[in-house]
Parts: structure tokens; sequence; C-alpha cells
């Protein structure tokens, strides 16, 4: 969980210095540069996060391969900053959660939803639309099936969780018959 605290407090600091100069997005698809070059390049995010190396000669593996690219200042020397305070190995987490503030930011909110049985594209274009009004951002709906919640749908939001699951209906029920509450 503290990992995530992190990843967060650094996102935060760049997506603000993104809105103040107004290049927030183009730090997002640098940051996706920069996963996608530890994807491709494992032995580099290895190298730069193994201890076992010297910090230093970490360092300037870091700076060579920055030099040769052509990241923003701003991005470079978030990332030095990131590899001196031990962070560079959160990246990943970083760029996600970036990813969805700069979305944010274009009025964009990522959504979940699942439900026991398929739902009709017609019931998706309802909840979304209804999401949508309730929010007043552009709602991206990621749809799920789950046999498991019997009926009914889970919705996500953001930290929002709307739960209208029989079965979680079913278990706040047995809960409240154990405490001798009539239903």
């Amino acid at each position: 969980m503290k990992n995530l605290a992190v990843s967060r407090r650094y996102a935060k600091a760049l997506i603000l210095i993104g809105q103040e100069d107004g290049l927030a997005e183009h730090y997002n698809s640098e940051l996706g540069s920069v996963v996608g070059l530890f994807d491709t390049q494992e032995d580099f995010e290895k190298t730069l996060t193994n201890p076992l190396f010297n910090k230093n000669d970490r360092k300037k593996v870091l700076q060579a391969v920055l030099a040769a690219t052509d990241l923003s200042a701003i991005m470079k020397s978030f990332l030095i900053l990131l590899f001196d305070k031990g962070r560079i190995g959160f990246l990943r987490e970083i760029a996600s959660y970036y990813n969805d503030l700069a979305d944010e930011l274009k009025g964009v909110v990522k959504a979940s939803i699942v439900s026991a049985t398929e739902l009709s594209s017609e019931a998706i274009y309802k909840i979304k639309a209804a999401l949508s009004k309730k929010t007043g951002k552009n709602i991206v709906l990621n749809v799920e099936q789950d046999p498991n919640l019997i009926g009914g749908v889970v919705t996500k939001l953001g930290d929002l969780v709307l739960d209208g699951s029989v079965k979680t209906q079913l278990i706040n029920m047995r809960e409240t018959l154990k405490k001798g509450e009539s239903v």
C-alpha cells in the first residue's frame, strides 16, 4: 500500500507541472515511452533497480540513455529524481496513476461494471449515459461478467463502488438476521 501512496504522490507532482506548463498530455506519452523501454529492455530496468550494482554506475547508465532520447528536460529531471530517491522501480505505477490523472484533466473517467449476466448494448449505453450525466464527464466503461454475483451489477467509478448485486444483498440480509433485526 505504501508503494501506491508514493507512486500517487510523484504522479500528482508531475501532473501539477503538466497543468502549469500545458504539457500534461505530452508527459503522459513520455512516461508511456519510458515504460515501453522498460518492457522491451528488461536488463535496463534491472540494471537501474539492482542494488548490487554501484549506484553511481547505475546513474551514469540512466544519464547516458536519457541523453540519447528526445525526452523533455522536465521528464529527464523527473526520472533522475526518481532514481536519486530510490523510486525508479515504481515507474510503472507512477505512469499508470499519471495516466488516470491526465484522463481526468481531459474530462475522461474510467468506470467498470461487473454483472451476473451479459448486458445488452442498450443497457450498457444507458448505464454509461447515466454515469456521464451524474459526473459531467466522458465515461470509458469496462464491462465484465461474473456469474457469482447471482444477479444485479457492481459499478466502480474511481473510488466509489455501487454494489447492487444479489449476492451482496443476501450477505447483508444474513448479517441482519444474525443480529436479530427484522428485515
